[in-house]
């Protein structure tokens, strides 16, 4: 009798397990991994706040901070509004964006599930990449730019480009989700998150112009204590970031985790060595800056590359990044952060480079789905490079005419006696420190 009773409780069990499998139940493994991998992406906020608000000065450490939390009102609320279905909606307007009544204020999916992962919990993961793409702009724009005109912006730059962008790329009809034989690779957010922010960054810089005093001033750090532990919470967000976009709990998301690690550390070490030998000291704002330059450029891969091609990303990654600063020296414009430098550059390299160092079990499945049966790593470059240069050439057109129309009709760039001033007493009636000397 006990037998029968254990073979019955093992062929329920086994049933269950199928049942769970289908993906119209919840997977409370995947499930409790997606809502970890979002507070993690929210972590990431405060830390981007407190790694830029280190490198201004004194007088601009709270203004620039805000820009970082503001980011997490603002879209979030958008998000949710009609964001997520412009993102994740049955395509419309020709593909331009997607939309579905029912992911409006998330109205129909309070009780949905998907692959084993509730829709809201994938709603509020996606929401976080929404939440943080804008933030990262702020960075080429830092100390001088009016706090509401920064709201503005970033509230329409999200509706417009972001959701947009987002939408081709991700969504199940997005038309560069489908590109070629397997689509354009975009993991985690190389070509959605750090290539539109830092393309759009780099506008906005030689747009707005420089600060007052740049370059003939040195602009000093105000903090680098603060930057270094901000780059930390980074890099441990950042596994929420990558390993979270797998949407499940297996195989995919230790790849996508291992790959993140890697990356990250041959980055820094990379970093390091360079300063090493052109300057002859490494210094702690290189490391934090190598670190980043690695994450960003395994973020679009960090789901179909080996151990070595992540590192060897990050590697690449660190050196590319070095010269864009190198060259923004020489050229002058004023990208206060290097949101161009760091997230452009390394985001750019990350999505095109990765068809080098793809996993060839990736390459047979692409192969499997073409139409010829063959596919090769530069059928897959040529789909990521289209990929690129779409989504270069569109941030770049509408965060032109956003700026434009932003400036006029709000005013965006700060004036004079505001920048002099700094920007946490000009729009906040704050200062970050107490200190009587500002500046």
């Amino acid at each position: 009798m006990k037998r029968i009773l254990l073979m019955a409780t093992m062929l329920l069990g086994f049933f269950m397990t199928g049942m769970a499998n289908d993906g119209s139940q919840v997977d409370t493994g995947a499930t409790a991994w997606m809502i970890t991998s979002t507070a993690l992406v929210l972590l990431m906020i405060p830390g981007l706040a407190m790694f830029y608000g280190g490198l201004v000065r004194s007088k601009n450490v709270l203004g620039t901070m805000m820009h970082s939390f503001a980011a997490m009102g603002v879209m979030s609320v958008l998000w949710v509004i009609f964001g997520y279905s412009m993102s994740f909606g049955e395509s419309v307007l020709g593909g331009w964006c997607g939309w579905n009544s029912d992911f409006v204020f998330l109205k129909g999916i309070d009780t949905t599930v998907t692959d084993g992962v509730p829709d809201l919990v994938f709603s509020m993961f996606q929401g976080k990449f929404a939440i943080i793409t804008p933030a990262l702009i702020a960075g080429a724009f830092a100390e001088r730019v009016q706090f509401k005109g920064y709201l503005v912006f970033i509230a329409i730059w999200g509706i417009l480009v972001y959701n947009p962008l987002c939408h081709w790329v991700w969504a199940e009809d997005g038309f560069l989700h489908h590109w070629g034989a397997a689509g354009a690779i975009d993991f985690a957010g190389g070509t959605v998150v750090h290539i539109s922010a830092g393309i759009s960054g780099l506008v906005a810089a030689i747009y707005l112009g420089a600060r007052r005093g740049y370059p003939q001033r040195q602009l000093r750090p105000n903090n680098l204590v603060m930057t270094m532990m901000g780059v930390g919470l980074l890099w441990v967000g950042w596994f929420g970031f990558n390993a979270g976009s797998s949407v499940s709990s297996g195989i995919e998301t230790a790849q996508a985790l291992t790959a993140t690690q890697v990356a990250g550390a041959a980055g820094a070490l990379m970093w390091v060595i360079v300063e090493l030998l052109h300057h002859g000291k490494a210094t702690a704002l290189g490391f934090a800056s190598g670190v980043l330059a690695g994450l960003v450029a395994v973020t679009p891969a960090a789901g179909v590359v080996q151990t070595t091609g992540a590192m060897a990303l990050g590697a690449i990654s660190t050196i590319v990044c070095y010269g864009a600063l190198i060259v923004k020296d020489k050229l002058g414009y004023d990208d206060s952060l290097d949101a161009f430098g760091i997230h452009g550059m390394g985001g750019i390299l990350g999505a095109v480079v990765l068809s080098f160092f793809i996993r060839d079990s990736w390459m047979a499945d692409a192969a499997a789905a073409s139409v010829t049966g063959e596919w090769s790593v530069w059928d897959q470059f040529g789909v990521q490079a289209i990929t690129v240069v779409i989504a270069i050439a569109y941030s770049v057109v509408l965060t032109i005419a956003i700026i434009w129309f932003v400036e006029k009709v709000f005013g965006l760039k700060s004036t004079e006696e505001e920048e002099m001033m700094g920007l946490d007493h000009s729009y906040h009636g704050e200062r970050g420190y107490g200190m009587m000397n500002p500046n």
